[in-house]
């Protein structure tokens, strides 16, 4: 059962979620804000598995949202929520920690398939979200998949660093570097640390 929470300022969008969801047997509703501090007091003392979350809330960014909720409870998967498509609020998101983005526009069978990809550690973007990113690259795709952790962690996986002296150095646990390192192989498709470093160089990563 994958649990779900909504983070998002306009009831009808709200409700019409969860119209789509309440029915999925895969999927648990345990609750909505409609804004940020309401969402930071809720996971003081609940949990979730995936947030869908509107950009533009009153009373802080969802960007800056995405990027609290990641840095204290880096196990939560986050879905950006938005009417923007532009591409500096994608990689702007996905950079703050989100794992998927999808337009307020999307059908039902889209948001279960973002939900469920991402629960399970993968990335989703909406076609129209990766047509938008497809036209506005300035960087490889795949490196706009990664967040400002992962890229901090690339570069000193590549300068030779080891998981525990990378710990020591982000002021990390060692196991948080582990995952960020998985995290890195399953993004960019990769094995091992020597074609981890060899892609980082082919795409000028570094």
């Amino acid at each position: 059962m994958i649990k779900v929470y909504i983070v998002e300022d306009h009831s009808v969008v709200t409700e019409g979620i969860y119209s789509f969801l309440q029915n999925e047997r895969s999927i648990e509703m345990v609750g909505n804000a409609c804004n940020a501090e309401n969402c930071l007091q809720y996971f003081t003392t609940h949990v979730a598995d995936v947030i869908l979350m509107d950009i533009g809330l009153p009373d802080m960014s969802g960007i800056d949202l995405c990027a609290l909720i990641k840095k204290k409870y880096p196990g939560i998967m986050i879905i950006a929520l938005s009417s923007f498509q532009q591409g500096s609020y994608i990689n702007k998101m996905i950079e703050a920690g989100a794992s998927g983005y999808l337009l307020k526009n999307t059908g039902k069978q889209e948001l279960l398939e973002a939900i469920k990809t991402v629960a399970s550690g993968k990335t989703y973007l909406s076609f129209e979200v990766g047509k938008e990113m497809q036209l506005n690259k300035e960087e490889p795709n795949e490196f706009l998949l990664l967040t400002k952790r992962e890229k901090q962690i690339l570069k000193l996986i590549a300068e030779g660093f080891t998981n525990l002296q990378i710990a020591e150095k982000l002021f990390i646990s060692i196991d948080t570097v582990d995952t960020h390192r998985k995290n890195l192989h399953h993004k960019l498709n990769v094995k091992n640390t020597a074609t981890l470093i060899r892609f980082a160089v082919e795409h000028h990563l570094l």
